[in-house]
């Protein structure tokens, strides 16, 4: 990683109006999301924001859905443009999943269409056994 980042779960530091816009603009996940839902979004979740070290420009963000205890959810990762491709994807992840190690919990999963290469760096992997899981989708 060229640049040097700072990676908080200080809520008070997300710039939410910067991370509605790159979700609802930018992100395949969440074209279109609004305000309201991604505020509710951060309420209910562990935020983690990476920011460049010396000006405090939010440049990544990661969500994790979790109970503290057996489970979590890892979604919402995004790295700005302008630091893509210095490793800040994989480094975030790395703080996500180092911070969860702590509280035991037995799996954190995620979903993704075009960042394994990241995910793989941290030590995710495929599913063993994906007939296994089922989902619940809106309309």
């Amino acid at each position: 990683m060229e640049a040097v980042y700072d990676i908080s779960t200080d809520p008070a530091r997300l710039d939410v109006t910067r991370v509605h816009r790159w979700l609802s603009t930018d992100a395949y996940w969440a074209i279109g999301r609004s305000r309201e839902a991604q505020e509710r979004a951060i309420a209910g979740s562990l935020n983690f924001g990476a920011y460049q070290a010396g000006s405090g420009i939010q440049v990544a963000y990661a969500r994790v859905v979790t109970d503290h205890a057996t489970f979590a959810w890892l979604c919402d990762v995004y790295v700005d443009r302008s630091a893509r491709g210095h490793g800040l994807g994989t480094a975030l992840v790395e703080a996500v999943r180092d911070h969860l190690m702590p509280y035991g919990l037995r799996r954190i999963l995620l979903a993704t269409e075009d960042a394994h290469g990241v995910y793989e760096q941290a030590g995710f992997r495929p599913l063993d056994d994906p007939q296994r899981w089922m989902v619940f989708t809106k309309g």
